[in-house]
């Protein structure tokens, strides 16, 4: 599986980005899905995920919860990362992610591909 993440940019804080993850090779739909980001100088933290099966349920770390939101279009072979309410510390690059099980994780290790990732910079 290829995933090319995009859509990142500069944005002022309050604004609101839409990052895109295509996926080429095989089909999404056996794998659950997931972000991370990376800011400089720190590790790589969960953002969110989505499973498989069970409707489509997401995941999401308590600093951007109710803010950014999750989905998936199996036809596209697409992930979305729907950014709202941009903070500064919101900066990062963003990576999106794929695993070989229906469920999701939290950590970095359980994930099996990786896309490129895309710059995201919110201006205070």
């Amino acid at each position: 599986v290829q995933l090319q993440a995009s859509g990142g940019g500069l944005v002022q804080a309050g604004g609101s980005l839409r990052l895109s993850c295509a996926a080429s090779g095989r089909s999404l739909s056996s794998y659950a899905m997931g972000w991370f980001r990376q800011a400089p100088g720190k590790e790589r933290e969960f953002v969110a995920a989505i499973r498989v099966r069970g409707g489509g349920v997401t995941y999401y770390a308590d600093s951007v919860k109710g803010r950014f939101t999750i989905s998936r279009d199996n036809a596209k072979n697409t992930l979305y990362l729907q950014m709202n309410s941009l903070k500064p510390e919101d900066t990062a690059v963003y990576y999106c992610t794929a695993r070989t099980s229906y469920g999701v994780s939290y950590y970095v290790r359980d994930y099996d591909y990786w896309g490129q990732g895309t710059q995201v910079t919110v201006s205070s």
